[in-house]
């Protein structure tokens, strides 16, 4: 006997892993990506949410960054040195990191689904 509940991830949850696992496995450069990212997917229990939770940790980072950088900002020249420096960081860091994050994602999120 079936009771129908269907299975609902959550954006939160997967965040937290995906970037628990990233974190965690940094040391293999392309496998540790996909494993959290697969992993986070089917946490998320879709595709539309895994991707969610791909690219959320990265708006937050960004806005932070840019947040705080305007806060060391107020310092002339070395406020003005570390925010060019901190944004093409995690620019740079992001970006290389997201590719293997996100196709990790999108597969466990289809299986999950």
């Amino acid at each position: 006997m079936t009771t129908g509940v269907t299975r609902r991830g959550s954006i939160p949850a997967a965040m937290a892993w995906m970037i628990g696992l990233s974190i965690a496995l940094s040391w293999v450069p392309l496998l540790g990506g996909l494993v959290a990212g697969y992993v986070g997917g089917s946490k998320a229990g879709s595709m539309g949410r895994a991707a969610a939770a791909v690219f959320l940790p990265g708006i937050i980072l960004g806005l932070t960054v840019f947040l705080l950088g305007g806060i060391l900002s107020s310092i002339p020249i070395l406020g003005a040195i570390f925010v060019k420096i901190a944004a093409m960081g995690v620019f740079a860091l992001s970006f290389i990191h997201i590719m293997p994050l996100l196709i990790g994602a999108l597969i466990g999120g289809k299986m999950a689904e």
